[in-house]
């Protein structure tokens, strides 16, 4: 029981958060609350600083300006996805290997694999529908066997928070609604999920809370609130603005009221 109220409590806070590289930033002044077991889509044109900003929230990135708090979690406490295209898929590791790597939570980098762990990894597969896959090399994978593998990894992590960068992009319908059965079974847990995303009917039909991003916020809030065609304008617009050569700033820009 303890576990689970700590779950429920505000995790994510965002207080004036600048993110960038090389002193250039990519996210900034990002002001707002997620609370725990929430489930929130971050949407916005390309360029729009999403990957920039689970990079941050995974502890990949350091802040420019701002902080970003957990609630007390440590890094052992977030399961973050990257883009596909940030795995190296000619690194010679089998699809159980690389799943297994979820465990290092509870066996360390370098801790011993026991029957218990084979058989969580080999759950963790059947769950995500790729039985039978254990020895294959991770590149001869397709594109949507990719994303359940990395998908099953996340599930052997068993975080409270779970960041997912551009989860269903090309990828199959069917693939696309078994993992979507996955978030919303993480979400019913009571886990916090973050998702980038763009398709914005997935958004509506799926994701309660969105956070409309243009390199800075545009509108946070209720989906249905956020997803207006004048917000969805003022983010293009502001990221078709945007200076990539612009130096990190200090003052703050308002978001529009969701």
């Amino acid at each position: 029981m303890a576990a689970q109220t700590q779950i429920q409590q505000a995790q994510v806070k965002f207080s004036n958060v600048t993110l960038g590289y090389d002193r250039h930033p990519a996210v900034h002044h990002l002001n707002l609350e997620v609370a725990g077991g929430a489930l929130v889509a971050v949407i916005g044109p390309n360029g729009a600083g999403k990957s920039t900003l689970f990079r941050g929230l995974a502890g990949i990135l350091k802040p420019l300006a701002g902080s970003i708090s957990l609630g007390g979690l440590d890094s052992k406490d977030i399961a973050y996805l990257p883009q596909t295209a940030d795995i190296d898929r000619s690194f010679p590791i089998s699809v159980f290997d690389f799943v297994g790597t979820g465990l290092w939570r509870s066996t360390g980098f370098f801790g011993g694999m026991g029957k218990k762990e084979r058989e969580r990894i080999l759950a963790g597969l059947a769950a995500v529908g790729l039985n039978g896959f254990e020895n294959r090399p991770i590149g001869t994978l397709s594109g949507g066997q990719m994303q359940r593998m990395l998908f099953a990894r996340v599930l052997l992590q068993d975080a409270r928070l779970i960041v997912l960068d551009e989860p269903f992009n090309a990828i199959d319908a069917k693939t696309s609604a078994d993992l979507i059965a996955l978030v919303k079974r993480w979400h019913g847990e009571g886990r916090t999920v973050l998702a980038a995303l763009h398709d914005l009917d997935m958004v509506r039909n799926h994701f309660p809370e969105t956070l409309l991003l243009a390199r800075g916020p545009v509108a946070w809030g209720a989906t249905a609130q956020v997803l207006t065609p004048d917000n969805l304008l003022v983010a293009m617009k502001m990221c078709e603005a945007f200076d990539d050569r612009a130096a990190a700033c200090a003052e703050d820009t308002p978001s529009r009221a969701a």
